[in-house]
């Protein structure tokens, strides 16, 4: 395998599937088959979701509510989606660990840097909720500081487009899509990625990012082997 570990990060709004709202059981069980292959290969997973199918922070300060506020009950809803995924995962047979940048004892553990690659060293998935635990970021900016943090080899993140596109490939149908691009054509050309903080960091501290479509099975397997899949940004 191309990799020994890797920091998934997935959208809230991808686990909605077909839905307009909430988590689609049908997609999150995909989603565990998908993990568990690579898993059984010996990678080392790492996982952050967003929120976005519950709650999000920026729409609900658009409406008139406090930021820091919302941003806090988006971190509690990338939680709910975290304990789902872990559910699931369980069900296939993968021993399973989630931290939380926000305690909440009876369900999760808090994280700790060390606690956590212990977890990975062990062959546990570890998944990573709550955000950074602090408002004003993202969870895109949660997935680079972990990915840092654990020394993961890639952040890779599951989209449902399948890369990065001259345009929205969704609405411009003479969009092309980059194989590979650097970091600093990202920036020349505004494309949009990860936001700013989270693809900063991720530059500095050369962490490659691999953009690819999740919701395809056996794009993770693919990508975990080394095949080109997606957009890598280097």
């Amino acid at each position: 395998m191309k990799y020994k570990r890797i920091l998934l990060k997935l959208s809230g709004e991808s686990l909605m599937g077909d839905k307009q709202y909430g988590i689609d059981n049908e997609r999150v069980k995909q989603y565990a088959e998908d993990i568990k292959a690579v898993h059984d290969k010996g990678l080392e997973i790492a996982i952050v979701i967003g929120g976005g199918n519950i709650f999000r922070g920026l729409s609900a300060e658009k409406s008139g509510m406090d930021r820091a506020q919302a941003d806090y009950m988006g971190m509690l809803a990338t939680v709910i989606n975290s304990m789902a995924l872990q559910d699931a995962l369980e069900k296939v047979g993968i021993k399973t660990r989630l931290l939380t940048a926000i305690k909440m004892e009876q369900i999760c553990e808090p994280f700790i840097r060390r606690r956590a690659v212990r977890h990975l060293e062990k062959g546990r998935v570890v998944i990573f909720g709550a955000g950074t635990g602090n408002p004003y970021f993202t969870t895109d900016s949660a997935a680079a500081l972990r990915a840092i943090e654990i020394k993961a080899d890639v952040v890779l993140k599951g989209t449902r487009v399948d890369g990065i596109y001259t345009a929205d490939p969704e609405k411009d149908p003479l969009a092309t899509k980059y194989e590979e691009i650097s970091f600093r054509e990202v920036y020349d050309k505004g494309l949009n990625v990860m936001d700013m903080t989270a693809f900063t960091l991720c530059e500095e501290n050369q962490v490659p990012i691999i953009v690819f479509d999740m919701n395809k099975h056996g794009n993770f397997m693919k990508i975990a082997n080394g095949d080109s899949i997606g957009t890598l940004v280097k």
